[in-house]
């Protein structure tokens, strides 16, 4: 008999055992069925063969029936004769494979189903929607549309490289060796997980990888074999690439750039089988996770008019100048290219010399002014500062033509006037940030050349000079990606779109920025949260073409500036002839600009200057508020020819470097006056703090 015809080890009454020869009849036992069925069991059928023949054409008829009966029963077995005798043909009926012995399904699974199956409908009724818009635009011209094969332009370096990697026997052979070596470990370490339930791991991790903080990662064997395979085969392919021959550094820097791409993209955490946690919330909602995941991937399509425009956190929970922003003071100047506020005191006394502040503009200002509790600009008033910011303007086709000059003299010289109608100071402290500092270095080398005293120092937050160790942003230099560049400045009417910018910086940090949000949003099915530093990093400006353009030129591909070879306004400018008290923070772990690429800048200037190096990164180094009692920072005051060599003489301090920033200021001025208001009754306010620039979306 087969295991699907035999009663439960538990059924009350075990029919007797059939002769082998009526197993061999079919013909037989579909009589007896047929006559079980004509005869009825005991279960309230009272219709004999008419309600068989029902049964067998309507069984959804048949069950409603069935259920009207009190006396109804879940299967013939339960309603077996007392006499421990089943009714002959009574097995097959009880069989999970049997007409009538399909179970019902509750109501409620019933309208999960239903609503899980409408909402899929609407996803793809949308998604066709979508990529119908998309052709359409295409069709019509858009090539922003178009998908690219090879979006990075990487093509012909990675044809340089792998053949270069296959050419050389020794690099092959010991990759292969080790690679070999790796799984063997993993082979028995996974045995010796199941047999005995510990094994040493074959490969760890890098620190600081999220990716694999389920536990099931570490814990579960199969998981964890998933993900020591991987990571063998991440080893294995980025160290063929890092140790490939006879290929220029910008070559072999963009192929391990590509690769990492490629790497981190295929991921076992990225896709819902191999992943435990998106596992787990499919069994737990029953898929509705993945539909949700679909409907959050469909209107970020449509958010992005075909592109997908990764939503990182709500960008509605927060509101610019009320939750981040909210430092009160005015507006007292604006033009085409900034706004320049000025920010009430907080206390009864200020320093005489004013602090004016340069942020990046391909970033809006307020990194520098978030919550209350970590605003740098709050932080600065409150110790006694008289603090001015230009906040950029968000330029829209009407500005394409701008240039650095144009950036330089409207923005910050500017400013720098209307900084001394203000307070009637003509020396003043000055800040810049990122690309800010760049701008505020070649202003200064400028100011040399003519002539110009009125800054007295400079201090500069994670900004380069010297662009010879750039970083990672050094692989989207190359004439292809110029090329493409222009090309999409030209088809947005001369300006780089925000979102540009933030997919190439999303890039450099994919797990963190990219691949985390894919999991979240679209597999996990969840909505992304209010989170005040990844609002920021999706509230970015747009670049106009000419300015954007000239920076990429002059600093990251010819690092003219830092070579003496950078002319303005008939000027050769050279930053040996600034001799002005210059103070250079760096970050440890700075991404976007290298501590070694930092410390090679702080080396051009001709006069007295200290570097300082934060922990953390281009951000959180950076953002690190005294209170939060985070991270440590080192400080040297001798600027020997290495890092390395500063390094070693470094002293390491505990939490941020803000007070030891503080201290330096008041070193160069530390004269005390009564405060001031915004304008100073010389510039009459036109708004109040943030401005209307920095709420423009792009």
């Amino acid at each position: 008999m087969a295991d699907s015809d035999r009663p439960e080890k538990d059924s009350p009454a075990r029919p007797a055992r059939r002769k082998p020869s009526a197993s061999k009849q079919p013909g037989k036992a579909r009589a007896t069925a047929k006559s079980a069925a004509k005869s009825g069991v005991k279960s309230g059928a009272k219709s004999g063969a008419k309600s068989a023949s029902k049964a067998r054409t309507k069984p959804a008829a048949r069950r409603k029936t069935a259920t009207k009966s009190p006396k109804a029963a879940v299967s013939p077995r339960a309603e077996a004769p007392e006499t421990g005798a089943m009714p002959p043909g009574a097995e097959i009926a009880s069989s999970p494979f049997a007409y009538g012995a399909l179970p019902e399904i509750p109501v409620e699974d019933v309208k999960r189903l239903e609503e899980l199956s409408r909402n899929l409908m609407q996803s793809a009724l949308k998604s066709q929607k979508v990529l119908s818009d998309v052709m359409r635009k295409s069709l019509e011209g858009d090539q922003s549309m178009l998908p690219q094969a090879d979006p990075l332009h990487a093509g012909p370096e990675m044809l340089q490289v792998w053949e270069n990697i296959l050419s050389d026997p020794e690099l092959l052979m010991q990759s292969q060796a080790d690679l070999y070596r790796g799984y063997m470990d993993l082979w028995s370490g996974t045995m010796g997980r199941l047999m005995s339930g510990e094994a040493k791991p074959a490969v760890e991790p890098e620190k600081g990888d999220k990716r694999w903080r389920a536990k099931e990662w570490s814990e579960h064997p199969v998981f964890d074999a998933i993900k020591q395979s991987y990571l063998l085969n991440q080893r294995f392919l980025m160290g063929l690439v890092s140790g490939v021959k006879g290929v220029d550094e910008a070559t072999k820097r963009k192929a391990e750039f590509v690769t990492r791409q490629i790497v981190d993209a295929m991921a076992p955490t990225n896709f819902a089988l191999t992943n435990p946690e998106v596992i787990r919330e499919t069994y737990e909602t029953r898929g509705e996770n993945l539909t949700r995941g679909l409907m959050n991937l469909v209107r970020d399509l449509e958010r992005g008019q075909g592109r997908l425009a990764l939503s990182q956190t709500d960008m509605e929970g927060f509101e610019v100048g009320k939750d981040l922003a909210a430092t009160p003071g005015q507006v007292i100047f604006r033009n085409e290219v900034m706004e320049l506020i000025q920010y009430a005191p907080a206390t009864e006394k200020v320093r005489k010399r004013p602090l004016l502040i340069a942020p990046p503009w391909i970033n809006k200002f307020y990194i520098l002014d978030m919550r209350a509790k970590s605003s740098m600009i709050a932080w600065l008033v409150e110790q006694g500062f008289t603090v001015f910011l230009i906040s950029w303007v968000n330029p829209g086709p009407e500005l394409k033509d701008a240039s650095f000059e144009d950036y330089i003299r409207k923005g910050l010289f500017t400013a720098l006037e209307k900084v001394e109608q203000a307070t009637g100071e003509t020396k003043i402290d000055t800040v810049g940030y990122c690309i800010g500092g760049t701008m505020l270095g070649t202003a200064l080398a400028l100011m040399a050349a003519e002539g110009d005293t009125r800054i007295a120092s400079a201090t500069f937050f994670a900004a380069q000079l010297d662009f010879e160790l750039a970083g990672d942003l050094l692989v989207f230099i190359d004439d292809e990606w110029f090329k493409e560049i222009g090309r999409l400045m030209d088809a947005q009417g001369g300006v780089l779109d925000g979102r540009t910018m933030a997919d190439t910086f999303n890039m450099l940090r994919s797990n963190d920025l990219v691949w985390s949000f894919v999991i979240n949003n679209y597999l996990l099915g969840r909505q992304p949260q209010a989170f005040d530093l990844l609002y920021w990093n999706a509230d970015q400006t747009r670049m106009p073409k000419r300015l954007h353009l000239s920076y990429l030129e002059n600093f990251y591909k010819k690092n003219r500036l830092a070579r003496g070879e950078m002319e303005m306004a008939g000027h050769r400018l050279d930053l040996s002839k600034v001799t002005i008290p210059v103070f250079m923070q760096a970050s440890r772990e700075d991404h976007i600009a290298p501590a070694a690429s930092v410390y090679r800048s702080v080396k051009l200037f001709g006069g007295k200057a200290q570097y300082m190096m934060a922990g953390s990164g281009h951000i959180a180094g950076v953002v690190n508020h005294p209170d939060a009692k985070k991270y440590q920072h080192w400080v040297n005051e001798a600027l020997p020819d290495t890092l390395e060599e500063w390094l070693a003489g470094a002293k390491e301090h505990p939490g941020s470097w803000w007070p030891h920033w503080r201290a330096w200021l008041f070193d160069q001025s530390d004269t005390m006056v009564d405060a001031r208001e915004p304008g100073g009754g010389r510039l009459k306010p036109i708004c109040p703090a943030p401005g209307e620039y920095v709420k423009v979306r792009s």
